[in-house]
């Protein structure tokens, strides 16, 4: 299995930095995640296994369906893909369809996407930008960013869009703060999909 930090350098070449600097109840407690400044990079890998941290349980209100809450905790034993996105953000719309297109590739493997929507205060719009871009994985609607309280005190809220790759036991395995293609995502979420429980463990 090919080391993740092999794969860093080659992901940060091939990534175009872009981003959209930046009602409802979302919760998110415990973890022991701590973000590290990344010094200008836009991809960030943990590893080991071992020594990555969790995030707490984000929880909130299913932007697709009135009266439903979607967790993390949902999916259990998955890995789970997280993407932070705006429906007023370009790079998020130019990333849907990778992103999507990735999620229909890697969701036989036991991986799961969750989008978390945020600083959207018009759910509808929100709504209008999932159908329009046919996006078929669940988001949390979070107008406040009060989920990302989960990702620890000095996560940067304000980058938009980003991805984060949670293992099986979601712990912090990937971070991406910029648009993706398919190409960037896609070997990461298959490797950290194909970990063995003996290098989960460490």
């Amino acid at each position: 299995m090919r080391p993740a930090r092999l794969l860093a350098p080659l992901l940060v070449a091939a990534t175009v930095v872009t981003g959209c600097a930046t009602g409802t109840d979302a919760v998110a407690q415990g973890g022991t995640f701590e973000f590290v400044s990344p010094g200008g990079k836009t991809s960030i890998f943990y590893d080991p296994p071992a020594e990555r941290g969790t995030v707490g349980n984000l929880s909130g209100p299913d932007l697709m369906t009135e009266g439903t809450t979607t967790s993390l905790s949902d999916y259990e034993g998955q890995v789970v893909v997280l993407n932070i996105w705006g429906q007023w953000c370009g790079p998020c719309r130019g990333e849907a369809d990778d992103l999507e297109q990735v999620f229909e590739a890697t969701k036989d493997q036991g991986v799961q996407f969750l989008g978390i929507n945020v600083r959207d205060n018009q759910q509808d719009k929100a709504q209008d930008f999932v159908i329009d871009n046919n996006v078929t994985y669940p988001s949390i609607y979070d107008p406040p960013l009060r989920t990302l309280l989960a990702l620890g005190s000095n996560y940067p809220t304000t980058v938009i869009p980003t991805t984060i790759v949670l293992d099986r036991e979601h712990r912090v395995a990937a971070v991406f703060l910029t648009e993706l293609l398919a190409s960037d995502l896609q070997p990461v979420v298959e490797r950290i999909a194909n970990e063995t429980p003996e290098a989960s463990d460490g």
